[in-house]
């Protein structure tokens, strides 16, 4: 999920006899307070100026004004730009004193100094030496956008055309990634020798001519029966042209050096304590994905706490299905069965995802009041990043036009093992991902700036939160289902472990995948595959968890204050309304909501 992360919160309070759901609306802010126009404008301004400097959002929000534009983001005058627009609206934002605004607006007022504040200070960590990875960075979005089958729309002669436009900013951007490198070989910033090996082959990918196998060709392999042959055929003419004398030679050109100059300075070494300020800049993401002032050690502690709670849940399944190895070989059990591998073709996965949805669509109704308009699809992850990627959710437009896809890698049907699979629909798609993120962008009461937010600790932290959701939504009758939802969580509990490990205690990448080894039961590949995507973003894996522990915290809490007044659906409905909030301020809220009823 690459969002920018704010702070966000609204003051909600429900009457404790209120219980009518044709009532309830995706936000129940209650303002008396007239509100300052001078200010909307100045919020207003804020998020269209963000657009244009960063038009990837627009297209990723369904906004198709800005879809032939790509700036370079690596370019020293883009930097200046960003540093001065932050600057420029932390002032702005302070310029108008609380008392001249409403209840929300001063919060959206914090939440703007709050996201002023945290990119400006990530500015100064020269993450730009390091502009390519495996799992992040531009060259993976710009592969999706490619595809045809993402965000950016091939819908008219003029959407194939923005697209050649918007190329050519990629294009400088590719030539730009090569300096910067250069730059980080001198300075100290390299990525380790062991993702620099994961890119080369996604680059590879993409330096052949040939037109039937080049990733960007496939827009013009699904033209919209309506086009004119004529346009068709110009088209094609153009995008070949395009692939054969720029986009193909560039990949050549970046990927030669990657494979020799890059790769021989490549670190040996895993985390960023071993980079210039390694140490302040992940106590940085600490604070950025984690929305807390928690201490790498702190979480270290409690993700051990963590994985020896969930091995003891473990233990009793295993009981349970009469297996009389330890739990290592239970592990392995686990991972090789080959009845839990049922399938031989990647549809009859997605149709299983699908089934798992029509399993639980009643109980949603009970503990669901608030639901998305926006709908919703499971598809395979893109063959050209499937061998690298995670199961992920993709948002839908804001306007509806494009729905929610819950995107799952398939790489080899004949070994895809379904353990987990009901707790990763829970988390990726219903009633995790989609359910939260599209009720966020439906919120009409929401300034726009807020509607596409996101916090990791939150947002993730709902997700992993919807999994332990299964037996109230009629799943989790078999045991390995349900042991699958217990190795998913034990996956996060993990992540504190060995993500605070790797940047802060010198551990290696071997010794993090040994550790994940002995206490999960995901096959080897993809804990290897883990491991490296917490060397490439330090610190994002460290937010589903603790999301997580609060929001179960709250739920604990409420459920024992309010006794019989407690309503599942209520409680989903006031941590949903809001959109992405620091867990700080979800607490706040979720104590007035007690109050209130009490």
């Amino acid at each position: 999920m690459k969002k920018i992360i704010t702070l966000i919160v609204i003051a909600i309070c429900f009457s404790a006899c209120k219980k009518d759901k044709e009532t309830i609306e995706n936000t129940q802010t209650v303002n008396k307070t007239p509100k300052n126009d001078t200010f909307d404008l100045v919020l207003s301004n804020y998020y269209e100026t963000s657009l244009k400097q960063n038009p990837l959002n627009a297209t990723s929000a369904g906004d198709s004004r800005f879809n032939d534009r790509l700036p370079n983001f690596l370019s020293d005058d883009y930097a200046k730009q960003i540093k001065a627009f932050y600057q420029k609206y932390k002032t702005k934002m302070n310029s108008f004193s609380d008392n001249e605004l409403s209840p929300s607006q001063q919060l959206s007022k914090e939440i703007l100094n709050w996201e002023c504040d945290i990119i400006l200070q990530g500015l100064s960590f020269n993450e730009d030496l390091m502009p390519i990875n495996q799992m992040w960075t531009l060259q993976l979005t710009i592969g999706q956008l490619a595809s045809g089958s993402s965000s950016q729309p091939f819908n008219t002669i003029e959407d194939y055309k923005n697209w050649l436009k918007r190329i050519d900013g990629y294009l400088l951007w590719m030539n730009s990634a090569e300096e910067k490198m250069k730059e980080g070989i001198d300075r100290g910033y390299v990525l380790p020798e062991s993702l620099i090996v994961k890119v080369l082959p996604q680059l590879k990918a993409l330096t052949t001519a040939n037109m039937d196998e080049h990733l960007f060709y496939n827009p013009i392999k699904n033209f919209p029966e309506r086009f004119p042959e004529k346009d068709k055929a110009k088209l094609a003419e153009l995008y070949e042209s395009k692939i054969k004398n720029e986009i193909a030679p560039a990949y050549k050109k970046l990927y030669d050096f990657m494979s020799t100059t890059y790769l021989k300075h490549g670190r040996t070494t895993s985390g960023v304590s071993d980079l210039p300020n390694g140490l302040e800049y992940y106590s940085h993401q600490i604070k950025k994905y984690t929305t807390t002032s928690m201490t790498a050690d702190e979480i270290h502690q409690l993700g051990l706490k963590e994985v020896a709670r969930i091995l003891s849940e473990m233990e009793a399944v295993k009981k349970q299905v009469g297996f009389e190895g330890d739990i290592i070989a239970f592990f392995d059990f686990v991972r090789t069965n080959k009845e839990l591998m049922p399938y031989d073709n990647p549809k009859s996965v997605i149709d299983n995802f699908n089934e798992i949805h029509n399993t639980m669509k009643p109980q949603i109704e009970k503990l669901f009041d608030l639901k998305p308009r926006t709908a919703f699809e499971v598809r395979r992850t893109e063959a050209f990043r499937e061998a690298s990627a995670s199961a992920e959710y993709n948002p839908g437009a804001l306007d509806g036009s494009r729905p929610g896809i819950f995107y799952t890698p398939i790489p080899d049907a004949k070994t895809y093992n379904v353990f987990a699979d009901e707790a990763l629909f829970l988390h990726e798609a219903i009633p995790g991902h989609h359910f939260q993120i599209s009720l966020q962008q439906e919120n009409k009461d929401l300034p726009d700036f807020r509607k596409t937010l996101w916090y990791s600790s939150y947002g993730e932290g709902w997700a992993l939160y919807c999994e332990s959701l299964g037996k109230e939504l009629g799943l989790y009758t078999d045991p390995y289902q349900y042991f699958g939802m217990l190795s998913m969580e034990m996956h996060r509990a993990i992540r504190l472990v060995v993500d605070t490990g790797i940047h802060t205690k010198g551990w290696s990448r071997e010794k993090a995948i040994k550790y994940s080894l002995e206490n999960e039961a995901e096959s080897e590949a993809s804990i290897i595959s883990e491991i490296e995507r917490y060397m490439a973003n330090p610190g994002q894996a460290l937010s589903y968890k603790i999301g997580q522990l609060k929001i179960l915290e709250l739920r604990a809490k409420a459920e024992k204050e309010l006794g019989d007044k407690f309503d599942i659906a209520q409680f989903h409905n006031q941590v949903l309304e809001s959109g992405c909030i620091p867990l700080a301020l979800l607490e706040t809220k979720i104590d007035n909501w007690i109050a209130s009823i009490n």
